[in-house]
């Protein structure tokens, strides 16, 4: 076992070959709190959406088959997974590799809708997530070149210096991966039916996002 700066001792050590995954104080919250909302999403059933007719007292409830979900859900549960490994990664082009895939899994549940303006609204999505994976790829790949590995545990040694740029490149593809942290406004961007599969975007925004924070404080 060692210590990283922020986090503390680590508590368990998880290694898949050249992959490797670390459970500290600070990931194992970060897990557990992605692990229980997938599970959440696995075992719940769609919302029953009510649309209000403003200037006026009429108001309807839609009745959403599961069915007509079954795309979103998936994206959702797969969103999850990304998420919680991208949390607990302790690599930094594995984590890279996560938050990408948490990007691709947001554009597909809100891509799921039938609505002309979420369908919209999950294009321009798309177009910041794809420009932010530059930046994002870009960090990693600066990381590598001036220090010779992508590992957060050696980087975490005082001796080896990352460049501050390199740090901002993660942060900035993150945020753009995730639109965080932008949650109150997406929360009407992307409204569209199907909670809390679509709460899962604003999840794995912050899990992610506290992550990288952390990824950049400790290098």
């Amino acid at each position: 076992m060692f210590n990283l700066p922020i986090e503390g001792p680590q508590l368990f050590i998880l290694e898949f070959g050249d992959i490797v995954d670390y459970f500290s104080m600070y990931t194992t919250v970060l897990f557990l709190f992605a692990l229980i909302f997938t599970i959440l999403v696995i075992i719940s059933l769609p919302e029953r959406q009510t649309d209000i007719a403003f200037g006026g007292d009429a108001y309807y409830t839609k009745e959403i088959e599961f069915n007509a979900l079954r795309f979103q859900r998936f994206m959702a549960i797969a969103c999850g997974l990304a998420t919680m490994g991208g949390v607990v990664s302790g690599d930094v082009f594995n984590f890279v590799l996560f938050t990408s895939m948490v990007g691709i899994t947001n554009i597909g549940i809100v891509a799921s809708s039938r609505s002309n303006h979420v369908l919209n609204n999950a294009f321009q999505y798309g177009i910041v997530a794809m420009v932010a994976t530059l930046p994002l790829f870009g960090g990693a790949a600066i990381i590598l070149a001036t220090t010779g590995t992508l590992s957060i545990w050696e980087l975490a040694g005082t001796a080896i210096a990352v460049p501050l740029i390199a740090k901002a490149f993660l942060v900035l593809g993150v945020m753009g991966e995730g639109m965080a942290p932008f949650y109150v406004g997406k929360a009407e961007i992307t409204r569209a039916s199907g909670a809390p599969y679509v709460l899962m975007i604003h999840v794995s925004s912050l899990l992610m996002f506290l992550r990288v924070i952390e990824i950049v404080i400790t290098m």
